[in-house]
């Protein structure tokens, strides 16, 4: 099994769930891990981000890419 890698980081959990279901589709070894703590009630969210990606290295040009067309294309979606 691949090593999974913190890959990219993401702003919101709309951002998450778009970006899960396409590397779903593309069938992207994937997880997303949440920022989110339930003892700072989300603090860490306001701060770094919602969470993060974590996938096998040689898929993260691919989803970098992805996701930077995502954040550009945000206004369509």
């Amino acid at each position: 099994m691949d090593e999974f890698i913190k890959v990219a980081v993401l702003e919101n959990e709309i951002e998450a769930q778009l970006i899960d279901v396409i590397l779903k589709e593309k069938e992207i070894p994937h997880v997303l891990m949440s920022y989110h703590d339930m003892a700072y009630d989300g603090l860490y969210q306001m701060i770094r981000g919602w969470g993060y990606i974590a996938a096998p290295e040689e898929y993260k040009e691919e989803i970098q890419k992805i996701l930077t067309n995502v954040r550009e294309n945000k206004d369509e979606i």
